[in-house]
């Protein structure tokens, strides 16, 4: 069963809707920690989760946020988020950044395992596709905006990221086509650039994943991007 964890510096339910509030997936490490940081310090008030409970709870003593450890992809952990944001007062950002590279080495289409893809897909489009249907109502009640993190592997050619590409090419014409329908929201897919992650590591290896960017060095960027609140439309850094 996910196990929810609340610092002892958070926000009370029932917070003044004049504080912001954001729902930031994957963030117990790498660019969904830095972001959910980012914001913490700029006075956002914030509901994180993740897989990974110990983790996540390291994150949420640094943010005092209400941590809410589980699968995005489960219905019911889906459902917990959204409550949590509701008893917040509402949600001014969703942040789509928990995602899956899929098969590991990665394979060429060729020979990409089905099983691996369908799970990848499950992460990185149906569970982020879900989490916007559930709490769409808050978003526009509250004129919110969305973030899903994509890859340049969304638009680009590269030698075994079929499998992550094409969920990513997916996630961004989810973000364009909600654009469209839900004008009153924001909706940035926003590739980050290569971050010294875990995930990168998993893909390229730690030597050559040591010489990109710090996530660290990217969330101020996405911050910045809620707080000049551009058009809808897919973003690089």
């Amino acid at each position: 069963m996910a196990k929810d964890t609340r610092s002892t510096t958070e926000t009370p339910a029932g917070a003044s809707p004049a504080r912001p509030t954001a729902l930031v997936t994957g963030a117990s490490r790498g660019l969904g920690l830095a972001l959910a940081k980012a914001l913490a310090a700029g006075g956002w008030q914030l509901v994180i989760t993740a897989r990974g409970a110990a983790d996540l709870d390291s994150a949420a003593r640094e943010t005092g946020a209400t941590a809410i450890a589980g699968d995005v992809a489960d219905p019911a952990h889906r459902a917990r988020l959204a409550r949590a944001v509701h008893e917040l007062g509402g949600l001014d950002l969703l942040v789509n950044n928990a995602s899956s590279l899929g098969a590991v080495p990665l394979p060429p289409l060729a020979d990409y395992p089905l099983d691996a893809l369908s799970e990848a897909l499950r992460s990185n489009v149906l569970a982020p596709l879900a989490l916007i249907q559930e709490t769409l109502p808050g978003l526009r009640e509250r004129r919110g905006a969305v973030i899903n993190i994509s890859s340049d592997a969304a638009v680009g050619a590269y030698a075994g990221w079929g499998g992550y590409g094409l969920t990513k090419a997916a996630l961004d014409q989810l973000s364009h086509v909600l654009a469209a329908e839900e004008p009153e929201i924001a909706v940035w897919w926003v590739d980050p650039g290569e971050m010294r992650t875990g995930m990168l590591t998993d893909a390229v290896g730690a030597e050559e994943a040591a010489g990109a960017a710090d996530p660290e060095t990217v969330a101020p960027f996405l911050a910045d991007l809620v707080k000049r609140r551009p058009a809808s439309g897919r973003v690089i850094r």
